[in-house]
C-alpha cells in the first residue's frame, strides 16, 4: 500500500505537457505598414519565453515576448507568416514553463538598410 501511495505522489508531482496555442498564416508585434511594404518571405525561425518552477512558478511566459524573440532575429524582419505556438510545461519538484513560437520571418525591404537583403 506504501509503494502505491508513493507512486501517486511521485506521479503528481513529476507532470509534463505540450499544447498547441495558436495556428496563424501572418501576425505581428511590431507596427507595420502593409500598404508601402516590400515583402519577401525569410528563414523559419523560433522564439520563446521560459520561465522557472521551483517548487511553485517563479512568473507568467508571454506569448508576446516569445513572438518578439521570433522576429528579432532579424533586423529586417516586421513579422512572421506560418506562425505555430506551443506552451510546454514540465515540472517536478523543479521545472519550467513556456511559450514556443515558431514561423517563417516577414521581411520587410523598405525599411533603411534593408535594401539589398536576400535569402
Amino acid at each position: 500500500m506504501k509503494k502505491i501511495i508513493l507512486v501517486a505522489i511521485l506521479a503528481t508531482l513529476a507532470t509534463g505537457c505540450s499544447q498547441r496555442v495558436i495556428d496563424y498564416t501572418v501576425g505581428s508585434t511590431k507596427n507595420v505598414n502593409l500598404n508601402g511594404g516590400e515583402f519577401i518571405e525569410g528563414e523559419r525561425v523560433e522564439g520563446d519565453d521560459t520561465k522557472p518552477i521551483i517548487l511553485f512558478p517563479l512568473g507568467i511566459p508571454s506569448i508576446k515576448e516569445a513572438t518578439d524573440n521570433a522576429i528579432e532575429t532579424d533586423k529586417c524582419a516586421v513579422g512572421l507568416n506560418n506562425i505555430v505556438a506551443d506552451f510546454e510545461f514540465f515540472s517536478f519538484l523543479v521545472g519550467f514553463q513556456k511559450y514556443k513560437v515558431e514561423g517563417n520571418l516577414l521581411i520587410d525591404r523598405s525599411q533603411p538598410g534593408c535594401e539589398d537583403w536576400t535569402k
